[in-house]
């Protein structure tokens, strides 16, 4: 018997991929159809054949992808822990040395 707080439920759906490659922009983004709206926990698996995108090229083509809805044991899990991951990016500098 699953436990609903802690199990996850999937759902497929259709998605629009869009790939840049080029002096302006490098970047992948994923649109799910319906609006689809994700939460903390939450994964999206895209479905199909790697998509390779030489220099100075832009990509856009549809593919189905697989939504896997996190649990709410698992959602409350990764919002607390996520405040903890935020603070590893303030130890970045852009200093040539150490501080006096």
């Amino acid at each position: 018997m699953a436990i609903p707080f802690l199990g996850r439920r999937t759902q497929r759906t259709p998605c629009t991929i869009e790939i840049e490659h080029t002096e302006r922009s490098l970047h992948a983004h994923v649109e799910l159809d319906g609006g689809l709206a994700l939460q903390p926990g939450d994964r999206v698996r895209v479905h199909g054949e790697p998509i390779r995108v030489v220099f100075g090229d832009k990509l856009v083509l549809r593919r189905d992808a697989t939504v896997e809805r996190a649990g709410w044991l698992e959602r409350q899990w990764t919002r607390i822990t996520a405040r903890f991951e935020l603070s590893e990016l303030y130890d970045v500098s852009f200093t040539p040395g150490r501080l006096p």
